[in-house]
């Protein structure tokens, strides 16, 4: 049987947002991964000749879905996001919680719920293609905010992000890496594959380029928010033995970085 593949395009939007689109075509369809700027999706899905059939918003924030209804009145798509912030995801279809799926033509991405950042926050994995779309709960070298939820459920949620397989790409939101690489090392000054890492996107960040997908077993080996289960570290952090206090530990001096 053929592999079915996507087809994604990546572009800028915002200050630091990426935009996503995705397209199977062997049915034509395109989704919009989350809304940040209805006005540049809705142009780059002309440029690529596509429609956008789907909106995927991993949660509500205004840099996430501040874009449906333009889109959705402009393209009659369908819009789905997570059941747990159905209330504040504009022009909601379609309400996602874990273990639910969406068909991308043939393609087929399987919800997560990862809570944290927000209370309702998703992740979208095509695991056929070893592709997550991640939001805001990880980045390159970091992780986001929690603003909503506990340290406890950032680090749940986190720890089923690591669960996939090493190969999968995370595409995140941001292009937060190089700041992100900057913490890193003062949590991790030892690490070679983060010393490795960085110049790699010092190299990138000089040129304009970006540093977004990330493959996942590269954060394993270096993103220190993904590494608060590291014996070595949770020492480091004065927290030895407690993965969570760790985790929290990381996540306060990022936040006071």
């Amino acid at each position: 049987m053929t592999k079915i593949t996507l087809d994604i395009h990546k572009f800028p939007c915002l200050n630091d947002n990426y935009g996503y689109l995705v397209h199977e075509a062997w049915s034509g369809q395109t989704a919009a991964i989350d809304t940040p700027d209805a006005d540049k999706y809705l142009a780059e899905a002309d440029r690529m000749g596509w429609s956008i059939s789907h909106i995927l918003n991993t949660h509500w924030h205004p840099d996430h879905a501040g874009g449906n209804l333009k889109i959705k009145d402009a393209t009659d798509c369908t819009i789905y996001g997570p059941a747990g912030e159905a209330g504040k995801i504009p022009g909601i279809d379609v309400q996602l919680s874990e273990g639910d799926r969406v068909e991308l033509g043939r393609a087929t991405a399987v919800v997560l719920d990862v809570p944290g950042h927000t209370l309702g926050h998703i992740a979208f994995h095509f695991a056929e293609q070893n592709t997550a779309f991640v939001g805001d709960s990880v980045f390159a070298l970091g992780c986001g905010r929690v603003f909503e939820g506990t340290m406890e459920m950032m680090w749940d949620s986190l720890s089923k992000l690591k669960s996939l397989p090493p190969e999968t790409q995370l595409y995140c939101a941001h292009e937060y890496t190089q700041a992100n690489a900057r913490f890193a090392e003062t949590i991790d000054p030892d690490n070679t594959d983060l010393a490795d890492y960085i110049r790699w996107i010092d190299d990138r960040r000089s040129r304009d380029l970006p540093t977004v997908p990330t493959r996942l077993d590269k954060e394993l080996a270096t993103n220190p928010f993904l590494r608060a289960d590291d014996p070595a570290l949770q020492s480091a952090m004065g927290h030895p033995g407690n993965t969570v206090d760790t985790f929290a530990e990381i996540r306060t001096r990022k936040d006071r970085f």
